[in-house]
């Protein structure tokens, strides 16, 4: 559900405004979802409009997350213009690298398992699909290591293996997308 309220004033002693309040409320579907909408402050007088922008830029915020402190730390690094540069751009190869298996990790539905974190209970996806990405290499990564191993000890109790059974079933075609 979507409203906008025109002319609201953010802050009635220092005049801040005339804004539009847009408001976002998603819906729960079986019970699952978001607890709080969203209060959007904007100019724009098209709710639709404002709530497809906003998606827009929470995706920009998921990108500046990964490059700063979700993945590449680019804030904690200490060089100058030249090689900034440089490394922006080497950056941005690896970035897209990740997300395009990110996106291939969750298009086989095996996101859950790959990205290696519990589920919050509004279902939300927590994860960009570069962050999925590059734990979906180092998951790849550790299958090669342990699934022989795992394999054997599943094995011993085959009661237990159905989840493991059927990850180490799309493993070969997991391994193909990072190769």
């Amino acid at each position: 559900m979507v409203r906008l309220y025109p002319h609201v004033f953010c802050n009635k002693g220092d005049g801040l405004g005339p804004f539009h309040l847009a408001i976002y409320w998603k819906r729960k579907y079986r019970g699952q979802g978001p607890n709080a909408p969203w209060y959007i402050l904007t100019n724009l007088t098209d709710v639709t409009q404002v709530t497809a922008i906003y998606r827009c830029r929470w995706g920009i915020e998921q990108l500046f997350k990964d490059c700063k402190t979700g993945g590449y730390n680019l804030e904690d690094t200490k060089v100058n213009e030249r090689r900034l540069l440089a490394l922006i751009l080497l950056i941005a190869m690896a970035y897209t690298c990740a997300t395009l298996h990110g996106q291939q990790l969750r298009q086989l539905r095996i996101d859950h398992y790959a990205g290696g974190l519990q589920e919050h209970s509004d279902k939300t996806r927590r994860q960009s699909h570069f962050s999925l990405g590059l734990y979906g290499q180092r998951w790849l990564h550790g299958m090669e290591i342990w699934a022989d191993w795992a394999a054997q000890l599943m094995a011993l109790k085959p009661q237990n293996g159905s989840i493991f059974s059927a990850v180490y079933k799309l493993y070969p075609s997991c391994s193909k997308l990072f190769s």
